[in-house]
């Protein structure tokens, strides 16, 4: 349904660290750095970019919004949250595990980045 996803940074070097490592945990490859100074992540079919925002007001996080990251088993979804955690970012919600949700079993991880944008790593469980 989505071809990418944007979120604000107040300080790329940091970001670049984080995401790094969090792309890097699900197997992607390091963030490039665009004409437009932008850092860009690409990997399983989408994009995900972080950027200082257009009309140079600070980045702020999004109130009640989470971005998903599809994840291949619980493990990869431990080593995303370990890897964001070990590089400046904040667990949040309950500990990683699995959920029985009304979709049915689901492994969730969430984080929070370095700027407080929140994320999830998300598994769907085989019923």
């Amino acid at each position: 349904m989505f071809s990418h996803m944007v979120v604000g940074s107040n300080d790329l070097a940091r970001s670049k660290t984080f995401y790094d490592a969090l792309f890097g945990a699900m197997g992607g490859e390091p963030g490039r750095t665009d004409a437009l100074g932008r850092l860009v992540y690409a990997h399983r079919g989408s994009r995900f970019v972080v950027t200082k925002p257009i009309d140079g007001d600070p980045a702020t996080a999004a109130n009640g919004g989470t971005i998903g990251f599809a994840m291949e088993g619980p493990d990869e979804a431990e080593a995303w949250h370990a890897a964001g955690v070990a590089h400046g970012g904040t667990s949040v919600e309950n500990p990683p595990g699995e959920r029985q949700t009304p979709m049915g079993r689901i492994y969730l991880a969430y984080l929070r980045d370095p700027d407080g944008n929140k994320l999830c790593a998300r598994y769907k469980i085989a019923d």
